[in-house]
Formats: C-alpha cells, sequence, structure tokens
C-alpha cells in the first residue's frame, strides 16, 4: 500500500512541476505570443518545446532569453535534465490560447468588450474554424460582475467529443475596476462530428469496391517483391 500511494504521489508531483513550468514559461514569453506547451519525456532528458506566434522574442538577440530561460529551467524546476525548444504557430488565430491573450491586451488597452470579442470571434471563424466561443467574465461595465459569450458556428460544451476537437485558451486582463477572464474554445477545421455520416451512391459504391479491390490485388505483387 506504503508503495501505491509512493506511486500516486509521485504522479501527481510531476504533473504540479510541469503546471508549475507552464504558467513560469507563460509569464516569460507572453509578449511572444504563448499558444502552448509540450513536455516530453525522451532517453536523453525533459523535452520543453514553447509554441510561439512570435518565436524571435523567445529566443533573443544571439539566443540570450532562450539561453537565460533554459538557465532558470535548470537551477529552479525538478526536471530531469530540461532542453529548451521553440516552435512557431503555423496559424495563430486559430490557437485558442493566443486568441484569449490577444482579446485580454485588447481590454486592458482600452477595448469596448463587445467590440474585443465580436470581432476576434470573427477573425477566428474567416480563419477557417468550424466554431468559437469566446466568453469574458468580470467587472465589464461597472460594479457588478458579468458574463459575455460571443458565439458563432458549430461548439461542444461538454463530453468527449468536446475534449477531443475543442481548443481551450484562457488568460487574464487586469483593469481598473478589476479583471476579466477571457476563455477562448475553438472548434478546429475540418473537425468531423460523430453524428455525421456520409451517404453514398450505388454508382460511389461500386467505384470503391473496385478500388479496393485492386489495392488488395496489388499488395501480394507487392509483398513477393
Amino acid at each position: 500500500m506504503a508503495g501505491k500511494q509512493s506511486t500516486v504521489r509521485t504522479i501527481v508531483n510531476r504533473n504540479v512541476e510541469r503546471h508549475l513550468v507552464k504558467e513560469f514559461l507563460m509569464a516569460n514569453t507572453k509578449r511572444s505570443g504563448f499558444g502552448a506547451l509540450d513536455i516530453r519525456r525522451t532517453p536523453q532528458g525533459t523535452e520543453v518545446t514553447v509554441h510561439a506566434e512570435r518565436p524571435g522574442m523567445v529566443i533573443g538577440r544571439k539566443g540570450k532569453i532562450i539561453n537565460e530561460l533554459q538557465k532558470r529551467l535548470n537551477e529552479e524546476f525538478d526536471l530531469e535534465n530540461p532542453k529548451l525548444k521553440v516552435e512557431e504557430i503555423e496559424k495563430a488565430t486559430l490557437n485558442a490560447q493566443v486568441m484569449a491573450e490577444k482579446i485580454a491586451s485588447a481590454l486592458e488597452r482600452g477595448w469596448y468588450y463587445r467590440r474585443a470579442g465580436h470581432s476576434a470571434a470573427q477573425n477566428i471563424m474567416d480563419a477557417g474554424a468550424r466554431g468559437v466561443i469566446v466568453t469574458v467574465a468580470g467587472k465589464l461595465t461597472g460594479s457588478r460582475n458579468r458574463t459575455q459569450k460571443f458565439i458563432l458556428g458549430h461548439v461542444k460544451y461538454c463530453g468527449e467529443t468536446a475534449l477531443q476537437h475543442m481548443d481551450v485558451g484562457y488568460s487574464v486582463a487586469v483593469k481598473k475596476l478589476g479583471t476579466i477572464g477571457c476563455t477562448v474554445a475553438i472548434m478546429r477545421p475540418g473537425t468531423r462530428l460523430p453524428h455525421e455520416i456520409s451517404i453514398f451512391s450505388e454508382e460511389d459504391l461500386r467505384i470503391r469496391a473496385e478500388q479496393a479491390a485492386q489495392a488488395e490485388a496489388a499488395a501480394p505483387s507487392e509483398a513477393s517483391e
């Protein structure tokens, strides 16, 4: 029993450490358009990959910034031989974390919350997303807390479908009246939902059957070669 508890505690501590690393890198790469963080254990150590909209701002001039972050990872966190890498986000508009940060930044610069939320949702849809829901909550216009949602396209709120197909990001805008939480959930482009089916005609089925038969006939000859 003691061994089992020790194993569980090890897993919990490892996940807590990863969350602390994510918070540290988010805080220190905020201006670069932080989008996601991947932490993988490899035979050589721990590979930490930061996905950013502007990777040059993470690397810095002559690698000054990334070397400093690498040094702090080694000194301040309990990771086995961490190696820090940076990758560029190809379509930042379809990254929920990047868009949440942009909405929070816009609110801090004085944008009206309806303008910030609606324009962000529309930009995400224009980039090809299947659906998006933008939620801003906090002291939007007065002393009382409010929640406003901007929904476009097709979205899922819960269940395995939401976990699998929705990319979620969260950020906080700090204003004089108080803090405003900004949540962005994007249904990725090309998502095929479980209830969506394709209906084929008899001609389509005949063509597909012929193609499958040709593929099966070609497979033995390739194997013999």
